[in-house]
């Protein structure tokens, strides 16, 4: 490995999406960019891993589905990289009043089919128009909030002069000012229809529809605002298409990327910052006129020796299950086929009244029983991640992600609870299945399932994320209080020429490239 010494313009610690997307941005700019990687491969979270080696298919491994990075930057980098969307919405299982297995059916593109899906509730025509209502006012907001998310940062204020009509005004007060639950509750009284709306204010955090911080608000407006409309697509070729696409662009400008070599240290200078990190297990050192932080509070801390204390709502909650089938299965609901259930997000023990008794569980310290859960499949909408052979043969990838399932329910007797929840989410799809789901997945060579389980204490260890926490911190408002902060491009720190590059900055979180963007913004003086 060539020896790194010397200085650089820029050095980002950390080689996850916002840190390549601040790298692209920069070296095209004439910058000397250095990225620091601890781990063997590039990318953070937007990786893609052959997670079962007997079988030829790429899971996107950590994140999955793409909805917040903006076209912009697709377009100002160049990147070869495009999304696909899903030819359904949602799967949601529910049961009639004689027991049958029914289930809730939602398209992007076939308002006449899911309102006829819908109907078929108990109050579904009033369910109907209650979400398209709901529908109506998250768009108002998503319209207004998105076009900001690459502008300086305005003040809540600044936002509510901009509130121009009636709709508007109420879908501030429904989804800023108000708990999420309220909404939920007025808009719709179908248990089904409400548990589906509330997924988007619970993924990756710990929240029920009425608590008074509002994190649940905060959550659910990452999940409807991205490019103004809030679809999550499918990576054509998973996340190492992104990841692939961005280290393209950084190295043909010069950009040099180490991995296997983690920062160690960060040391503010009036003129040059000094990184110090490991390379080949020798301590090396680089002079930077900016660093760029592409990782959580908890690592930055302790790179510039300061203390770090998090909040309660920092905790991360998240269950991740990577799967590799041999077929879909069979399910209950003889109304719907397997390939039309698992093409968009499939529904599992997320029932209003079944999530509100579970966070009250998890919250207590226990495992929920059942376990909420939603599942997708890549394979449905981008076959790609798979081999011809697997392809022919009719293999599938699923990804669960599980919620209510916080670092406080694994920090005792880890892998065994970790082995408990996986057993309770496959007695969950047991029960929708005509058929046992252990039988449609594929095995190794070695006769096991190709299951992969990750917990909040798995995703501090592999990925370094803060408590399990995919925000890397609880979510933050597109918006900031304080008029001083207006102006700003949400990555500032207390140490001049030092920024975030990652979802702890305001506006992170998820695959969007948002905090990369800005900070290469301060850099350039822009």
């Amino acid at each position: 490995m060539q020896s790194i010494s010397g200085s650089r313009d820029v050095v980002i610690v950390g080689s996850g999406h916002n840190g390549l997307v601040a790298a692209a941005y920069l070296a095209a700019a004439g910058k000397s960019v250095l990225v620091l990687e601890r781990s063997s491969v590039a990318g953070g979270a937007a990786v893609s891993k052959r997670v079962f080696p007997d079988h030829d298919a790429w899971l996107s491994r950590y994140s999955y589905l793409v909805s917040l990075l903006p076209d912009q930057i697709v377009r100002e980098l160049g990147l070869n990289f495009r999304t696909l969307r899903r030819r359904v919405s949602s799967y949601t299982p529910w049961r009639d009043g004689a027991g049958r297995h029914r289930g809730l059916l939602l398209f992007p593109d076939d308002l006449q089919r899911s309102r006829e899906s819908m109907s078929e509730l108990p109050g579904g025509a009033a369910e109907w128009l209650g979400y398209l209502e709901f529908g109506r006012l998250q768009s108002e907001l998503a319209a207004l909030v998105a076009p900001s998310f690459l502008q300086p940062l305005q003040t809540r204020q600044q936002f509510l002069s901009q509130l121009q009509t009636a709709d508007q005004r109420l879908a501030w007060d429904s989804f800023v000012e108000r708990p999420l639950g309220e909404a939920i509750e007025r808009y719709f009284h179908s248990d089904v229809v409400r548990g589906l709306v509330m997924t988007d204010g619970k993924i990756g955090v710990l929240a029920s529809p009425h608590d008074e911080n509002l994190l649940q608000n905060r959550c659910f407006l990452y999940h409807v605002c991205g490019n103004g409309t809030g679809e999550w697509r499918v990576p054509e070729g998973g996340m190492r298409s992104l990841t692939g696409s961005l280290l393209s662009r950084c190295r043909e400008a010069g950009v040099e990327v180490l991995t296997e070599s983690p920062a160690v240290q960060i040391e503010p200078g009036p003129r040059w910052h000094r990184v110090t990190f490991l390379q080949d297990g020798r301590e090396c050192g680089v002079d930077a006129e900016y660093v760029l932080l592409n990782a959580g509070p908890r690592t930055a801390a302790r790179l510039l020796g300061q203390s770090y204390q998090p909040q309660p709502a920092d905790e991360g909650s998240v269950i991740k299950i990577n799967m590799l089938l041999r077929r879909l299965p069979r399910l209950l609901d003889a109304g719907v086929s397997s390939q039309d259930a698992f093409a968009g997000t499939f529904h599992v023990d997320e029932g209003y009244e079944q999530m509100l008794q579970s966070w009250k569980t998890a919250v207590s310290g226990e495992i929920p029983n059942p376990v909420p859960g939603e599942i997708y499949c890549h394979t449905l909408t981008d076959a790609s991640i798979l081999s011809p052979q697997l392809r022919a043969e009719g293999y599938h990838t699923l990804t669960l992600f599980g919620l209510d399932m916080p670092w406080r329910l694994f920090e005792h007797d880890h892998d065994a609870r970790r082995q408990v929840v996986l057993q309770r989410y496959l007695e969950g799809l047991n029960r929708l299945c005509a058929e046992p789901f252990e039988d449609c997945l594929a095995r190794t060579a070695a006769g096991e399932l190709c299951l992969e389980i990750h917990t909040p204490q798995d995703l501090q260890s592999e990925l370094d994320l803060d408590g399990g926490n995919i925000f890397h911190n609880q979510p933050s408002w597109f918006f900031v209080e304080a008029g001083e902060q207006a102006g700003q491009r949400g990555v500032e720190t207390s140490w001049s020429r030092i920024y975030l590059a990652g979802s702890a900055a305001v506006r992170g979180g998820a695959i969007s490239g948002i905090p990369g963007y800005h900070a290469a913004r301060c850099v350039l003086g822009d």
